[in-house]
């Protein structure tokens, strides 16, 4: 069965791209919702695989997506490393901070395998349920972005923690970056053997680092990720999401070696096709807020991304996840334009 992700993953392009969203599965969709509240917790719902399948196909089986991503959560991995994590309503991850080298010494060196099992689990049930022609996208977050939430505790405006613990204590934060680039080599993998057709790394905070720190800290972890994850799962196809990177993206596409790069809403698009989409597939970029707006600005906005970049090989996405206030009638909107029905 022809899978179009998985062709242009392959460098073919589509004669209609590929269709999925970030952050497709969630508070949007009534029926999410509703499987939220049986949970009765963010994380219990991540750790459940029949629920957790359940929402990973629930956008499949509304919109006729291309692809179905894994539904979890990038902090998995901190939990993982014996970090306490929870969730506050209406405010996001909370976890106890790392902040000092002494914190970072004592991190266990391997994540624990029974933490992630269940994830396994939600990839094998997915994989069973999923059309024939749907690809099943893993993903994991990237180092620098998973350690900015782990040094803070939490989401922060500019990062600025974790920023100021890798300039006094670079030793230790590269240590703490290794640890995570083991661990999330060894979770992408197992999601690979499990079932998942390619996966996605995602670095939602690669944009508040200056050149030289984005060098060090996005590009050559993931670079890491990407090498050992095709040691053990030789043509793992890869797809790397630096948000915010702009022109520092030619430079993590060439040295990561991934297979696409995803683009975010805020990047210059003529830029992005001639020194990224020109050697390798793209994807993205529709900007959530067009996505939520609808009406006329929204179908000038997914002509303008498929102008840019539908002539060669192209994964229509957003440039960042789907705001929870989207309307469902605008998804199907953008759908029927990208598709040209």
């Amino acid at each position: 069965m022809n899978k179009s992700l998985l062709d242009v993953l392959g460098g073919r392009r589509q004669t209609v791209p590929p269709v999925w969203m970030m952050r497709q599965a969630g508070r949007y969709l009534p029926e999410y919702r509703a499987l939220r509240e049986q949970a009765g917790s963010f994380l219990k719902l991540c750790f459940t695989p029949k629920l957790a399948a359940e929402v990973t196909l629930q956008p499949v089986k509304r919109f006729g997506f291309d692809a179905a991503i894994l539904f979890s959560d990038i902090l998995v991995i901190p939990k993982a490393l014996g970090r306490t994590l929870s969730f506050v309503e209406g405010e996001g991850p909370r976890l106890d901070p790392l902040t000092d080298a002494a914190a970072i010494a004592r991190m266990p060196k391997h994540a624990d395998a029974a933490t992630l099992a269940p994830i396994y689990e939600t990839v094998r049930l997915v994989k069973a349920a999923l059309p024939a022609d749907v690809t099943l996208i893993g993903f994991c977050g990237a180092p620098w972005t998973v350690a900015t939430y782990m040094v803070a505790g939490q989401g922060t405006a500019d990062q600025a923690p974790a920023r100021l613990l890798a300039y006094r204590e670079p030793e230790a934060f590269a240590q703490l970056i290794a640890i995570l680039v083991e661990a999330s080599a060894v979770y992408l993998i197992g999601q690979l053997e499990a079932g998942a057709e390619t996966v996605q790394i995602f670095d939602t905070w690669a944009g508040v680092l200056p050149p030289d720190e984005f060098e060090r800290w996005c590009i050559e972890p993931t670079r890491q990720i990407v090498a050992r994850v095709r040691a053990r799962v030789p043509g793992a196809k890869i797809i790397g999401f630096p948000r915010g990177a702009g022109t520092g993206l030619p430079r993590y596409a060439e040295q990561t070696s991934v297979d696409a790069v995803g683009l975010d809403w805020m990047i210059d698009r003529t830029f992005a096709r001639e020194h990224i989409q020109s050697r390798m597939p793209v994807q993205g970029n529709l900007d959530p807020l067009a996505l939520r707006a609808g009406g006329g600005a929204l179908d000038r906005a997914v002509d303008a991304v498929m102008q840019a970049f539908a002539a060669k090989p192209f994964i229509f996405n957003l440039g960042h996840g789907i705001l929870p206030d989207t309307p469902i009638a605008h998804v199907e909107q953008m759908l029927k334009r990208v598709r040209g029905k």
